[in-house]
């Protein structure tokens, strides 16, 4: 099938946020994170396709100035009609409800963090579409490269997500349902038997009604009783289960201390020699650590922190 070239979007609207937006980390993360057939960074711009009401869609979403305090969302594909959904779902995907104010305050009074947030401040999660789609790519980057990861997920998504009626822009597939990757078996996932049977597990589990939540924030005690679940399954741990409730359920206090990139930068900067150190230190960051968890990672040169670069 040809690829629609999508030039002249089907309807677009402004989606608001609250100055200061980190462009270069929020954009620069899904952008080198995007897994192949889903999400696309193209002409300066991240596109995606999602599962709305009226069926499949393709947005795109450009990185706004820095004066501006609204993105605007194209709908490339799909129903017009889906626009608000889609908003929506790029309002949730690129965290645009935070407000700043109540985050950068809270971080700065970490005298190691504060010339961190002075020089980046209005950092977002990134997230992804839901919290299914998040558990599945977490566990496919457990223990791997960023590129690694995109390579294996994008591998289920030509296999088992459900191609658009026509590409756009290089976006193809949506991300496949649980119930879709019941269908994944051993023999094809290029994983140690271990994460096999992890992600095998995982989805049994998904398909069973694990996460199914709507994508926001739940109330605290149905998403603890869902990450217990999560927990239990063997293969996943805390990085799994934290990256889970970060970017897939919104629980901005969620923090990954074990993360190589976070241990790595806090020692860089004196913070602390560990996981464990790493831990209690940030009960002062508390109830926002998982946006000190950006600052970290941009701490030290990564892909995931700046645009990558138009040819």
């Amino acid at each position: 099938m040809s690829e629609a070239t999508a030039a002249q979007p089907l309807a677009a609207a402004r989606v608001a946020f609250t100055p200061p937006l980190h462009a270069p980390q929020l954009f620069g993360h899904l952008a080198a994170t995007a897994v192949p057939g889903v999400e696309a960074w193209t002409g300066g711009a991240l596109v995606r396709s999602l599962a709305l009401p009226g069926g499949p869609g393709v947005v795109r979403v450009a990185p706004p100035g820095p004066d501006e305090d609204a993105v605007v969302v194209e709908l490339l594909s799909g129903s017009p009609d889906d626009l608000p959904a889609a908003a929506a779902a790029v309002r949730w995907w690129l965290d645009l409800d935070v407000d700043p104010a109540a985050v950068d305050p809270v971080l700065a009074r970490d005298a190691v963090l504060a010339p961190l947030v002075a020089a980046g401040p209005g950092r977002r999660v990134p997230r992804s579409a839901g919290a299914a789609e998040t558990a599945v790519r977490a566990v496919l980057g457990q223990q791997v490269s960023t590129a690694a990861a995109r390579t294996h997920t994008g591998r289920l998504v030509a296999a088992h997500g459900t191609p658009l009626p026509v590409p756009v822009a290089g976006v193809t597939h949506l991300f496949p349902t649980p119930a879709q990757l019941t269908a994944v078996t051993a023999a094809e996932l290029a994983l140690p038997r271990t994460r096999q049977r992890t992600l095998l597990g995982l989805v049994a589990a998904l398909a069973d009604g694990l996460l199914a939540l709507p994508p926001g924030r739940p109330a605290a005690e149905v998403r603890e009783e869902h990450l217990a679940a999560l927990r239990a399954l063997p293969g996943v741990g805390p990085w799994t289960a934290s990256t889970v409730a970060l970017r897939g359920l919104g629980d901005d206090d969620a923090f990954l201390p074990g993360d190589l990139g976070a241990v790595a930068a806090a020692r860089s900067l004196g913070l602390t020699d560990g996981a464990r150190g790493l831990e209690r230190r940030s009960a002062a960051w508390s109830p926002v650590r998982g946006y000190a968890l950006q600052h970290l990672w941009g701490a030290l040169p990564h892909p995931i922190n700046a645009l990558p670069v138009r040819r």
